[in-house]
């Protein structure tokens, strides 16, 4: 039986990962619901898995906390202490986490590995160019995208699913947070055109 991989991903309505301007962390939307829930997904044993550049991100955070007193949320400390595998070529050891393996192989050969030998699920918080590579080689058993209400046409970035393949998308499980925030749980299939 082989480990789920969550790729799990903050967005704007209009598909996008994060923005400049004055916006701040969770687009100022965050609610009680919302970081009680993110809590929840968290506190079970699960393995992250970061790419390099949302890895040094989040290490960042920690390093400038006063900066970005959001990374204390408690579903952020309980991220920051699991157990996590990060994925690059460039970072060197050691890592400024509490509990990091470096894996210097392909994304593809690492999660693949994990998904055969993990004995708890994994998740992905962002990691956008890696986690578009995982789920081509068909390796994401669940896409769960948590939409702010915003719209950040002006100052967006990130485009959270810019430039992935054409899938199908079955619903798991949907979330109202606050009542504004949405999560939505997806089983991705890569979209197989009809033939006429």
């Amino acid at each position: 039986m082989s480990a789920t991989y969550t790729f799990d991903v903050f967005s704007s309505l209009d598909g996008f990962g994060s923005a400049g301007s004055d916006w701040g962390g969770y687009w100022g939307k965050q609610g009680p619901e919302l970081l009680a829930h993110r809590l929840e997904l968290y506190t079970p044993a699960c393995r992250v898995v970061f790419g390099a550049n949302t890895f040094r991100l989040f290490s960042r955070f920690w390093e400038e906390i006063e900066m970005n007193p959001e990374v204390e949320d408690a579903w952020g400390v309980a991220l920051h202490d699991k157990p996590a595998t990060v994925i690059s070529t460039t970072l060197e050891e050691p890592l400024n986490w509490p509990n990091p393996t470096l894996e210097r192989a392909d994304a593809l050969e690492v999660v693949a590995r994990l998904k055969e030998t993990s004995d708890v699920p994994l998740r992905s918080h962002g990691s956008l160019a890696m986690n578009h590579s995982l789920l081509a080689a068909g390796l994401v058993d669940f896409i769960q995208v948590t939409i702010f209400p915003v719209l950040t046409g002006h100052s967006g970035s990130a485009p959270v699913l810019g430039g992935v393949d054409d899938y199908d998308l079955e619903l798991v499980d949907s979330k109202l947070l606050d009542g504004r925030i949405l999560e939505l749980t997806y089983r991705p299939t890569r979209h197989q055109p009809a033939h006429s």
